[in-house]
């Protein structure tokens, strides 16, 4: 795929042959799909009698500058090419025409004879390619939202910094966003991340200055190089990944080391695991764990009190509340609540008693302590008196019910120890007169 050497390349061939020559013939194919926005006549008008005065590019795009506007504007896409005859444009994949080759090729799009002979084409075979007729093609799309270019704008350390701080996705799939920066393509940014040693998936806000630093330098050294022998691929350094990005899985290393494949960016990207660890997601996975560790921390010490809560429960809203804790939560708070009302005089002697205490838990228990001194039947028929109010008080409000209990509760304490005090008296004086 044609990124932005390759692209740096054909605009470097236009220059060097072209510029000065006149198009007296064009030859635009009839394909609206790459052709776009201009019928294959208006843009065949728009070039002919033309003058090329310069040869002009901008990350992925390279545009000829002529005598008069419009000017026809090239977006290379996936299998873009500029093809002259009898020249080198580029040694990648062999882009010089063969006097054997078809010529203009079928998948020739724009096809242009220049007054002194030379004919120059441009093709594409995938079709992802556009060509348009623009007055000014630095001032609309795609050109205009394009970032700074890689090679003619490098950023400073601190921009760079700066930029990449603020972004949340992967750095991969930010080096192919062409409008944060333009003309870097899949095998550029594989390479560079490799030389820089960064992760493909890796966080571009969690990137250090010092990495962002080595990651800029990296962009500058590989374009200029790849620049340098016009994208031709067997003259890149020997311990650069390209070499063997096309190879399989598992076949595939560099300096001995074996390169992995995954999808990062929307695109297959190599990397050596060895040397290229995502520090951002090792962090997110520590920061996790740390979060996970605080979260059990937590439910264990709300286990711990489940004890407390229920009394605590009660009061505020009654014994609904504590239901719903559960009957672990209860059979704990109940134990606790009986043991606390009978320490003083008595403990329990069978389990019926624990099942009164247990049913006069949350009605009133405070004011039941005050009784507590009168004899156990009064107190067992005072919390069999509760029992049975408790069923009358099911419709009212959940704060008020236990404000009635309460009281209701102290009233009827005062009258049965009145007539508890009665029968014993009356049981007594019989037994004097059988004396």
């Amino acid at each position: 795929m044609p990124e932005l050497p390759e692209v740096e390349a054909a605009r470097r061939a236009i220059e060097d042959n072209c510029i000065g020559k006149k198009i007296v013939k064009a030859i635009i194919a009839d394909d609206s799909k790459v052709i776009d926005g201009v019928s294959p006549v208006d843009f065949k008008a728009s070039l002919e009698g033309k003058t090329i005065v310069a040869a002009n590019r901008k990350g992925k795009n390279m545009w000829l500058v002529l005598d008069s506007p419009p000017f026809p504007t090239f977006q290379f896409g996936m299998a873009g090419a500029i093809y002259i005859k009898g020249v080198a444009v580029t040694k990648y994949k062999g882009s010089a025409v063969k006097d054997d080759d078809e010529w203009p090729s079928k998948y020739s799009k724009v096809f242009l004879e220049l007054d002194d002979g030379l004919e120059l084409s441009f093709t594409d075979k995938r079709r992802f390619a556009r060509v348009r007729s623009l007055e000014n093609p630095v001032s609309v799309p795609p050109i205009s939202e394009l970032g700074p270019d890689a090679l003619l704008e490098p950023m400073t350390v601190d921009e760079f910094y700066k930029a990449l701080s603020k972004k949340k996705i992967g750095i991969k799939a930010l080096l192919l966003d062409q409008s944060f920066i333009s003309g870097i393509g899949n095998w550029i940014a594989d390479e560079v991340l490799y030389q820089a040693r960064i992760h493909p998936m890796q966080s571009a806000s969690s990137i250090s200055k010092e990495d962002c630093a080595t990651l800029l330098k990296c962009i500058n050294e590989v374009i200029k190089k790849a620049v340098e022998v016009e994208a031709d691929s067997s003259q890149y350094p020997s311990n650069w990944i390209s070499h063997s990005r096309e190879k399989k899985p598992g076949k595939a290393f560099v300096d001995g080391k074996k390169i992995e494949f995954i999808t990062a960016g929307g695109r297959t990207s190599a990397f050596v695991p060895e040397l290229q660890q995502n520090t951002g997601a090792e962090s997110a996975k520590a920061a996790g764990k740390r979060q996970q560790v605080k979260v059990q921390k937590i439910k264990h010490n709300d286990s711990d009190s489940q004890e407390e809560e229920p009394e605590i429960e009660e009061t505020a809203a009654g014994k609904s509340k504590v239901k719903q804790r559960g009957a672990n939560t209860k059979r704990a708070s109940t134990n606790k609540k009986s043991k606390e009302s009978n320490s003083d005089d008595e403990a329990p002697k069978k389990s019926g008693k624990a099942k009164q205490n247990k049913s006069s838990k949350g009605k009133g228990g405070d004011q039941k302590k005050k009784t507590r001194g009168t004899n156990t039947a009064a107190k067992r028929k005072l919390e069999e008196s509760d029992d049975e109010e408790d069923t009358d008080d099911n419709d009212a409000s959940e704060q008020d019910k236990d404000q009635n209990l309460s009281s209701k509760t102290q009233s009827k304490g005062k009258k049965t120890t009145k007539q508890k005090a009665e029968p014993r008296q009356t049981r007594s004086k019989p037994s004097k007169k059988q004396k």
